[in-house]
């Protein structure tokens, strides 16, 4: 039994859908065997991400009612901006609807044609606002080695920074990001070693250096648990220590935000939130709702104000530990350490005989659904890998990662039992499992909208 317990009472609950193995296999078919496009009635637990899926506080539903929906100036907007100042440093604040909203917009106004960004790891939302600007994402993720696992795996590969700033394409590289945790690299946490050591080089070269920080207050509470120095630090004190070190962040505040919708940019430079500002009016709305409703921005204020609390961390992190270790014993190839958000499978380890441009991961997933209506999320091939310029078969993925993204606060140990159940069934006819071809995709973030057919 896991050791334990969440810090919370239950106030409100809904019903979990039972579809039968017909009903989700017949679902499976219609949406072009792409869980994307599986309706959520027809999903037992659902673990695709720990985006916007969160169950909120009884502190937090009260907020809503006290949202104030003045267009301009709004008190809500107010408190929203006095959090996100105390907890980041950063003077400029513009609320955006999400996330992705942010990159794009923040990144359109560093990057322009034949400028370089690099990366811990570019998520896939974050490539595509880059791609989108004319520039080019480069990911230089500190190296992983076989059967040694790194507490902050999540870490950017620093001497491979310098070179590049040193080299023929340094005067091209624009911007540095760090993504906290790296999502597309397992869920890692960054150690504060690491960002101040990409400060530094960004200071040698004039370059700015930004957060995504969707997941910054588990990135805080990992780097109180593994790096040295930091073990007495509350999470907020690490998290601000974090902030402290970059020019500025965006945020997909529908992670660490505790909330169902909203994000954030966060800047020093006056003079680029302005430009910034104006695209937030083009584009979202009025800079202090940024395509919120005020009710949002109040739950969101609260919800800053929770997140970093230690005993809800604590709770987060040794949930997600627990469910890793689960599913390792269940015989599955879980990546360690685990992080917060999520448990990463190898799906490229388990299913050995299905070439990348098979998609494993996808395979994978599918069959998780098929057997027991459990709703993960690729993050293999289909999601990372990159077309080939002559038209032949996919560059494969750097590894075929299934994530078991956790909603905050949503499910408890016995539904995730359950998820464990039906892995392991999975895991004992994983030598019967047949690959995926890509039947019809689209552009930038494909694996939304692609419809697939069993090979």
């Amino acid at each position: 039994m896991p050791s334990f317990m969440e810090p919370f009472r239950i106030k409100a609950v809904e019903p979990i859908p039972f579809p039968t193995e017909e009903e989700r296999r017949n679902a499976l078919a219609t949406a072009g065997y792409n869980l994307f496009r599986v309706p959520a009635r027809r999903i037992t637990i659902d673990l695709l991400t720990d985006s916007g899926t969160a169950a909120m506080s009884a502190a937090q539903w009260a907020a809503l009612m006290a949202g104030d929906e003045s267009y301009a100036g709004a008190r809500s907007f107010e408190r929203f901006e006095a959090i996100v100042r105390e907890l980041t440093g950063f003077s400029e604040v513009l609320p955006v609807h999400q996330g992705r909203a942010g990159e794009r917009i923040l990144l359109g106004n560093v990057l322009g044609l034949g400028d370089i960004s690099v990366s811990n790891t570019h998520f896939d939302s974050t490539r595509a606002s880059v791609e989108a600007a004319g520039a080019e994402a480069v990911d230089l993720p500190v190296p992983a080695y076989e059967g040694m696992p790194n507490p902050f795996g999540g870490d950017l590969d620093l001497g491979a920074l310098a070179e590049l700033l040193a080299g023929r394409s340094g005067g091209r590289i624009r911007c540095v990001v760090l993504t906290v945790t790296n999502n597309a690299n397992g869920g890692q946490p960054v150690s504060l070693l690491n960002i101040a050591g990409a400060r530094k080089l960004c200071d040698q070269h004039g370059v700015p250096l930004f957060l995504d920080a969707s997941r910054f207050a588990e990135n805080a509470y990992l780097i109180t648990e593994r790096e040295a120095g930091y073990a007495d630090s509350t999470p907020r004190e690490v998290a601000r220590a974090m902030f402290d070190l970059a020019d500025g962040c965006w945020a997909s505040l529908k992670k660490d935000g505790m909330a169902n919708i909203g994000g954030l940019i966060a800047l020093r430079d006056r003079e680029l939130a302005e430009r910034c500002a104006e695209q937030v009016i083009a584009t979202e709305g009025f800079p202090t709702y940024g395509g919120l409703a005020g009710r949002d921005l109040d739950a969101l204020a609260q919800g800053l104000l929770e997140v970093t609390e230690p005993g809800y961390l604590r709770y987060r992190a040794e949930s997600t530990r627990w469910f890793g270790e689960q599913l390792s014993l269940a015989g599955l190839p879980v990546l360690q350490p685990t992080g917060c958000h999520a448990v990463y499978v190898d799906a490229g380890l388990l299913l050995d005989h299905i070439p990348p441009h098979e998609l494993p991961a996808t395979a994978f997933a599918n069959e998780l659904y098929l057997a027991g209506g459990v709703r993960v999320c690729e993050l293999g091939t289909l999601v990372f890998g990159k077309r080939a310029p002559d038209g032949g078969p996919d560059i494969p993925a750097p590894r075929e990662l299934v994530r078991f993204a956790l909603p905050r606060r949503v499910y408890t140990a016995s539904h995730l039992e359950y998820v464990v159940d039906v892995a392991e069934e999975v895991r004992s006819k994983a030598a019967q499992l047949r690959g995926y071809r890509i039947e019809r995709q689209g552009g930038a973030l494909r694996q939304f909208t692609a419809v697939l057919r069993p090979v």
